[in-house]
């Protein structure tokens, strides 16, 4: 999780990513947001993010994203 943290934050120094919930819903991240994420997570964490898995619920908190890693991982 500290790895994604520290990507997250690379991304937004001024956001609070253990706290935030709404990343999307509240457009903290943007579009180009979500495709540098896909980037670094890839590379990071070594999965592969499709289309069917770039939705917002996936995206509105380190928490759900995390989540999403893992369940990848799981699928390799």
């Amino acid at each position: 999780m500290e790895d994604l943290l520290e990507i997250l934050r690379d991304l937004h120094p001024d956001v609070d990513f253990e706290s935030e919930k709404n990343l999307i819903d509240d457009g903290i991240l943007d579009s180009m947001d979500i495709v540098s994420l896909i980037s670094e997570i890839s590379e990071s964490f070594d999965v592969s993010i499709t289309a069917r898995d770039i939705i917002p619920e996936n995206f509105n908190s380190a928490e759900a994203l995390y989540e999403l890693i893992e369940r990848l991982e799981d699928e390799d």
